[in-house]
């Protein structure tokens, strides 16, 4: 007799209280083995493959692709056990794997077992007298023969369910008692837009209020709002919106903010609401640094290690910059009203993949030298890239360096990353008419801009710190004291 056990979306660190399904890895009646991937998500961090604890039958999946899921909801059923082969004749063999799990939830950290071939049973075969492990959970997704294997990326978000103005746990509206939100998004977007969580009924696992009941919520004020302002001489038109010559217009597209989008969106809103940020700039005459550059790097030779990048060599100008300024290598706790300037330096870079703008953390920077930090930079940028980064790459920042000179612009004013104190703008080095020595000359020029979070400091040691940079960079052997 199988046993159906029930596997839900673990926690999967970092404060992350849910993900968003982008491909299933197995459909319903596929034999599975322990700790064999089963569905690939998409977290505000990273993307991330999430293995299944037992071995056995899928007999019924939860969610459809492009959907979000809140930790702890249910992913898929499995029936373990011992099944009789012979009943099931053919190809169609029972699993193998025993009935227990591993109790491992995350790739790379189960018990080694090899992945079973993907073998599909019927789910019909699955014994009818399957005790389920667990409570009845959510009614799962019809999941057709020909599904697709991997959903449109931007797939529309499951319409949130309505509203109610009830209870929540069974306190009654106004009364005092346990609001049911795990998330902290959810709990600082409903402050942003006044919505009162012991109004809502979540639409969650035990009545959960999620992030779509929170702005289901913000909605329905919306329109209730605009519906109390409309013009009582103003009709009310179901119809399309039309244009000149009876057409009726093309729809607005509407892109779900989730994912690495949303969570981008987030903290840079977060930011410019905390942070009373200021920005300053310099340009600098970048032709020694290039002239270094090219120096060290021919100085290899042709089989002497990977070449130095300019990156890794303003990453190495900022950790020395960041040594005599420590100011900027800190961050404020708002609610003990404190500076906490910072031991090491995190240094995290912009990168930009098909995934949307990532930051990974290039760890103790300060120890390293430009080789050694042009090394973790290459190798973080091709995790970025391919999508593989997990979240402790993706966090834990104390200062970031900003190249948007990539995309072919000369300046801009970044945004800190929120909860460090600054960040070094770097843009395109172009030769541009410079006087040098005392005559005008053709030279490398770059701008440098340096956004800082007022609090930590004033402008006189914020501008210390960005003409000391433009100093480096400038003359490279303003470096040799700090190697």
């Amino acid at each position: 007799m199988a046993q159906v056990l029930e596997f839900k979306l673990p926690d999967l660190g970092e404060g992350l209280t849910e993900a968003e399904i982008v491909r299933w890895l197995v459909e319903v009646g596929d034999v599975v083995a322990i700790d064999q991937p089963v569905v690939e998500v998409e977290t505000a961090k990273a993307m991330v493959e999430v293995p299944c604890p037992y071995g056995g039958v899928v007999t019924a999946r939860f969610g459809e692709e492009g959907s979000e899921l809140p930790v702890g909801a249910p992913l898929l059923t499995v029936a373990v056990g011992a099944m009789d082969a012979s009943s099931h004749g053919g190809d169609e063999a029972a699993a193998e794997e025993p009935s227990g799990g591993s109790g491992n939830v995350l790739v790379g950290y189960g018990t080694g077992a090899p992945a079973a071939r993907r073998r599909r049973i019927r789910p019909e075969r699955v014994s009818a007298t399957a005790a389920p492990a667990t409570a009845p959970g959510p009614k799962p997704v019809p999941v057709p023969a020909a599904a697709p294997a991997l959903a449109p990326a931007l797939a529309p978000a499951p319409t949130p369910a309505p509203v109610p103005v009830g209870g929540v746990n069974g306190q009654v509206n106004g009364r005092q008692g346990p609001v049911a939100v795990v998330s902290p998004l959810v709990r600082r977007l409903a402050r942003q837009h006044d919505i009162d969580l012991r109004r809502l009924t979540g639409s969650g696992p035990h009545g959960l209020i999620l992030r779509a009941d929170v702005d289901s919520a913000i909605r329905h004020a919306g329109e209730a709002t605009e519906e109390a302002t409309r013009p009582a001489a103003e009709p009310v038109s179901a119809e399309a919106p039309t244009v000149h010559g009876g057409a009726a217009a093309p729809a607005a597209e509407r892109i779900p903010l989730r994912g690495v989008r949303g969570a981008v969106a987030d903290k840079l809103s977060r930011s410019r609401s905390e942070i009373p940020d200021a920005t300053c700039w310099v340009d600098a005459d970048a032709t020694e640094l290039m002239a270094a550059r090219a120096a060290m790097n021919a100085a290899s030779g042709p089989s002497g290690g990977p070449k130095v990048s300019v990156l890794a060599l303003l990453a190495r100008i900022c950790t020395a910059a960041l040594n005599r300024y420590p100011e900027l290598n800190s961050t404020v706790d708002t609610a003990a009203r404190e500076i906490v300037r910072l031991p090491g330096v995190h240094l995290g870079f912009a990168a930009q993949t098909e995934r949307g703008l990532v930051v990974p953390v290039v760890r103790d920077a300060h120890t390293r030298n430009s080789e050694s930090i042009g090394a973790e930079i290459a190798r973080l940028t091709e995790l970025a890239r391919t999508g593989k980064l997990s979240p402790a790459q993706l966090t834990g920042g104390t200062f970031t360096l900003n190249n948007y000179g990539v995309f072919g612009v000369d300046g801009s004013t970044p945004i800190i990353n929120h909860p460090e104190a600054a960040m070094l703008g770097v843009g395109r080095i172009m030769p541009k008419p410079w006087v040098h020595k005392g005559e005008l000359a053709v030279r490398q020029v770059v701008q440098l801009s340096l956004t800082f979070d007022h609090r930590v400091c004033d402008g006189g040691t914020a501008g210390g710190f960005l003409r000391y940079v433009a100093d480096c960079v400038e003359q490279p052997a303003v470096l040799l004291r700090t190697l």
